[in-house]
């Protein structure tokens, strides 16, 4: 659950069976065959999407009412609400609302922004009745009992607490305060920990009767699923849901930005400034043409970036955030180094926007942002949940018939239009300016222990009853028998080719890795050079330049980056070129001595002020608690370090590094695996490896001690805390399976699975707690985070403690057991939901050394395993006593 509206970086045929409870929607011009849309009689509007890319479904459920529509006083009233339908809804408990989303794989969350609430869901195709029994209960009615909001306050005020700590968030909000001081614009829905003190269960209900009505939302349903046999379904369980008039929403009156310039602390390991402007809202006409323009003014080949290669910021980029009906915000951003001033870097920025607003924007520049968006609306096919949010933001957010409105809207855009957006928008009056800067921090200090734990002794949580329609399809468990499809071979240099055809889109993604650890291949005193090398790829090949090479990939709108993991995304008419031209920056690149000199000391620069930054200083506290002395774990990049390194350096340590016989490249998309390895043989094909493969598995460690650790950090409101060991097991060891099957009992499913349970829903301690098992080849660490005000640190790992005593001296239930089952059973299939996904998980699996298609042993272990096993493999492994404590944020109390 969050508020979603911070920095961020088909076409249809309407059919529409004979029900009665539905009125037929007239599809917008130019829609694509596969979109099935209507109207029901109590004016909800459904969107069904069929995509057959994998076997889920994602159910999204759009509520036009956010931050915009909160009482004075109460910003947060919306986002109070979006937390209370996980408390109970209409014959649904909190329990078993927690359950029933567990049991289908734990992939639902909701998010609040200024105009819109939405609720979200991705689950296996065969459980998609059970995903709308559970919505439609929510619209019938939610549990605002003063009792569960008093449960509750505490956890939405640990995510205020949370945000709050966030530096660029504390930009955000005081941004909008100027920028559209006077609107409800000028307030963010996240809410205040204040107003939720004042908010009343009454309150919430009042505005859950207000604003919950099916003739205000929006439901999309993306995946593979039968639409004529979903519709039948929705009609059933929310035709007959009565809607009520809206209030109106409140209208917004712009003012004049309130231009000024402001300094904020900050915990971050460099200085960062920001010129943001008021720009068109996506009711404007001039929306599209402000896109493209941020795109422009993002793009490498602009004058903004150019700032980065001639050695003046760490980073220059331009983007769009806050964007609302009536008004977006489109910002400029520079980063420099912790002790560099920044002042000199933003007027340099202001200098430049304020050029093209003048001259204008260079015409080739909007046409390669217009083919990289067109180009961008193919690729949003290849993610079910990301196609069903963009359909989800196009038609509840945006206003729209359809995310193609938006497409159509950016190809009408000329290069008149972005000039005469620039000109109007991109000027001092309308601007406002900041400055984050990093501020000192202690070095780590030990605590004196964990002192402040009550005694916490209380059982297991009971089993919970499911309703008759979720347990009649959640009781029977089920091992997928069918999995991921690919061919599988290797290239006469020793490249693995791994290919997934996938028809879904005109579009194919290659994604590699090459085995590599710096931490073993990197000569003494030379650390650093492998982060050298890696700012250098885009300084373009051997055979063209940063800008020549940019062209390239802007004329295909491909997507491209370098180094030990690479990857290039591509329409598929442009495979070839794609290819031929990621084989190049990556077996070929320039690094030129001009170019080595800027990275160089760029890199120095940052790692000054990262080696001070409370980020750094938690995880290397975390290291060296964990890790024996002299482990190569342990070895740190410094300037000193730096400064020794060479362009020759960087040169063989390229050469020696990247092998064929220790890379493989996944390709997934419209093309045939025959197609594949042709275009890959033909590009990388003459790479060869020289003299024998280096050893890149880190050893064996041995058993840490326990210890506890505070990293002072100033601009924290929140401690984030971490508990972890070392445990004497790697990836490939039979004990992994049960250790995981026990971890989804304590976590996984949100209020369902013991901690979140325990330490959110019952005490209220912390806003998110999570366990993970991070296993290697020869390593594995087990840790339980979790967030929470400095008063409530020992009581949480109290819990924590407790809950995993608990799983080493006594068996989970049966009904514990079966819903981690469950869980597990079911995020395989949810792990195909987007090609990234599925490529993703495809190299990971090749890099550990695991069958690729190891979902499926795992799912047939899971399923034998008992409570016994489970119980006597944390009684082994993991040891209470034995965990390493680190603490970021305010001192613990």
């Amino acid at each position: 659950m969050n508020s979603r509206n911070l920095l961020a970086l088909t076409l249809g045929l309407a059919v529409v069976g004979a029900y009665g409870s539905f009125a037929q929607t007239p599809a917008p011009s130019g829609a694509e065959a596969g979109v099935v849309r209507a109207t029901l009689t109590n004016g909800m509007r459904v969107v069904i999407l069929r995509n057959s890319l994998a076997p889920v479904v994602t159910v999204e459920n759009n509520f036009m009412v956010g931050g915009d529509e909160t009482p004075p006083g109460f910003p947060g009233m919306a986002h109070a609400q979006e937390h209370m339908a996980f408390r109970g809804c209409s014959g649904m408990t909190a329990d078993q609302t927690a359950a029933i989303f567990a049991q289908m794989g734990g992939e639902n969350n909701a998010d609040t922004q200024q105009n819109i609430t939405q609720y979200f869901e991705t689950v296996p195709a065969a459980d998609l009745d059970v995903a709308l029994e559970a919505s439609a209960a929510c619209m019938r009615g939610i549990d605002d009992s003063q009792a569960e909001w008093a449960r509750e306050r505490g956890a939405i005020e640990q995510e205020v607490a949370r945000d709050l700590s966030n530096p660029t968030y504390k930009f955000i909000d005081r941004m909008n305060a100027d920028m559209f001081a006077g609107t409800p614009y000028a307030h963010d829905p996240l809410g205040t920990k204040s107003s939720f003190d004042a908010t009343t269960g009454p309150m919430l209900r009042a505005f859950e009767q207000k604003w919950y009505t099916p003739g205000n939302a929006i439901l999309v349903i993306v995946g593979d699923v039968d639409p004529t046999a979903t519709l039948a379904k929705i009609k059933q369980l929310f035709g007959s849901i009565p809607s009520h008039p809206l209030p109106p929403h409140p209208a917004i009156h712009l003012l004049p930005v309130k231009n000024e310039s402001f300094n904020l602390d900050s915990n971050l390991p460099y200085t960062l400034g920001f010129i943001a402007y008021r720009m068109p809202g996506t009711d404007s006409p001039d929306y599209a043409a402000s896109q493209i323009l941020a795109d422009v003014l993002s793009s490498q080949r602009a004058d903004l970036y150019g700032m980065v290669p001639a050695g003046k910021a760490l980073a220059a980029e331009f983007g769009m955030a806050e964007t609302y009906p009536k008004a977006s915000v489109g910002f400029g951003l520079v980063a420099e180094p912790a002790q560099v001033d920044v002042v000199a870097a933003i007027q340099q920025m202001r200098q430049i926007l304020e050029n093209y607003a003048t001259h204008g924007v260079p015409a080739d520049l909007v046409d390669a942002a217009k083919r990289s968006e067109v180009a961008g609306a193919e690729f949003q096919r290849n993610s079910i949940p990301g196609l069903a949010d963009v359909w989800s933001n196009a038609l509840a957010a945006e206003g729209r018939a359809s995310p193609e409105e938006d497409v159509d809207a950016l190809k009408r855009v000329t290069v008149a239009d972005v000039n005469r957006v620039a000109r109007e928008f991109l000027t001092g009056q309308n601007s406002i300016t900041a400055t984050l800067k990093p501020v000192p921090t202690g070095q780590p200090v030990a605590s004196k222990g964990f002192g402040g734990a009550e005694q916490v002794t209380a059982a297991p949580t009971k089993p919970v009853v499911l309703p008759p329609w979720a347990a009649n399809a959640l009781d029977k468990l089920k091992v997928p028998t069918d999995f991921v499809q690919v061919s599988d071979t290797t290239l006469p240099n020793g490249i693995r080719l791994i290919v997934k055809t996938d028809r879904i889109s005109p579009t194919v993604t290659v994604m590699g890795n090459v085995d590599h650890n710096s931490d073993l291949q990197t000569s003494p005193g030379m650390d650093g050079v492998a982060a050298v090398l890696d700012g250098l790829y885009s300084y373009g090949t051997q055979t063209m330049d940063r800008l020549a090479f940019q062209k390239a990939l802007d004329d295909i709108a491909a997507n491209e980056s370098a180094g030990y993991n690479f990857s290039v995304e591509v329409l598929k008419d442009h495979f070839s070129r794609g290819v031929e031209l990621l084989a190049a920056n990556e077996l070929h690149p320039a690094l030129p001595q001009h170019a080595f000199d800027v990275v160089r000391q760029q890199t120095a620069m940052f790692v000054a002020g990262d080696l001070k930054s409370p980020s750094y200083k938690t995880s290397r506290a975390l290291d060296l608690a964990l890790l024996p002395a002299g482990d190569p774990a342990l070895r740190q990049t410094t300037p000193a370090t730096l400064a020794k390194v060479t362009l020759a350096d960087v040169k063989q340590y390229h050469d020696s590094t990247l092998r064929p016989d220790l890379t493989t490249i996944v390709v997934i998309g419209d093309v045939t695996p025959e197609e594949a390895k042709a275009v890959i043989l033909k590009w990388f094909g003459a790479w060869k490896a020289v003299g024998p493969a280096p050893n890149t598995t880190l050893p064996p460690v041995p058993p840490n001690k326990p210890s506890a650790t505070n990293v002072a950090d100033p601009e924290a409101v929140q401690d984030t805390v971490e508990l972890s060991e070392e445990l004497p097991l790697n990836r490939l060891s039979p004990e992994y399976y049960p250790l995981q099957l026990g971890n989804h009992v304590l976590g996984g499913g949100f209020y369902a699975t013991r901690l979140y349970h325990d330490l959110r829903q019952e005490a209220g301690y912390v806003y998110y707690v999570g366990v993970s098992l991070d296993a290697d080849k020869t390593r594995a660490t087990y840790t339980v985070e979790y967030g929470c005000n400095p008063e409530n640190v020992s009581k949480a790992r109290a819990l924590v403690v407790r809950d995993l005593e608990q799983m080493r001296t006594q068996n989970v239930s049966p009904a514990e057991l079966h819903q981690a089952k469950a869980i597990l059973l079911r995020q395989i299939p949810l792990s195909e939901s987007s090609e990234e996904a599925v490529a993703k998980g495809i190299l990971g699996r090749a890099g550990l050394g695991l069958p690729l298609n190891e979902p499926i042993v795992a799912a047939k272990k899971y399923y034998a395993l008992d409570a016994e096993q489970v119980r006597e493999t944390f009684f082994k492994l993991v040891h209470p006593e034995d965990l390493v404590q680190v603490v970021r944020g305010p001192a613990p109390k």
